[in-house]
């Protein structure tokens, strides 16, 4: 609670600060321009590099593999595009920094040790039939024979 406290209150406090300084150093509409210019080239590179994750999730998936890597990297580029179109100098300095490949692994790396450190994975099993589970795998295969009906033939969709 009091990371998010920080979060929505000293960050915006800091990059007023910064728009403030740079404003006093390059100008006012200069400082303008340099952040409408980032927030539209940021989203143009978090669209495209999102197309790109995408198109790997949809490969990986094709292969049979687990796309968990592309996962990652599209949820970082989500983030990164988040950041670019917030107005501010630290948003748009870490929203392209997570556009870099680079970068962005060695985030999805630091994720993936402390998600490995902080989280527990628990299954249970239910079993919601007669009282007692049955006990085995044992699998009967059987079928229904009419005694009316005298074909050797089984019973199957019509050609």
């Amino acid at each position: 609670m009091l990371l998010l406290f920080l979060l929505f209150t000293i960050v915006p406090l800091v990059e007023l600060w910064l728009l403030v300084q740079l404003s006093a150093v390059f100008g006012f509409w200069t400082t303008i321009f340099v952040v409408l210019a980032t927030g539209a080239l940021g989203a143009a590179l978090a669209r495209w590099q999102g197309w790109r994750a995408l198109y790997r999730v949809q490969t990986e998936m094709r292969q049979g593999m687990l796309p968990a890597q592309a996962l990652g990297d599209g949820a970082l580029i989500l983030v990164a595009g988040i950041l670019l179109i917030t107005p501010g100098v630290l948003t748009d300095v870490l929203g392209l920094a997570l556009l870099v490949p680079p970068f962005r692994a060695l985030v999805r790396k630091g994720i993936q040790l402390w998600l490995a450190k902080h989280l527990q994975v628990r299954t249970t099993t239910v079993w919601q039939g007669p009282a007692h589970p049955p006990t085995g795998d044992t699998v009967i295969d059987a079928r229904v024979i009419d005694a009316n009906v005298i074909d050797d033939e089984p019973e199957g969709p019509a050609s």
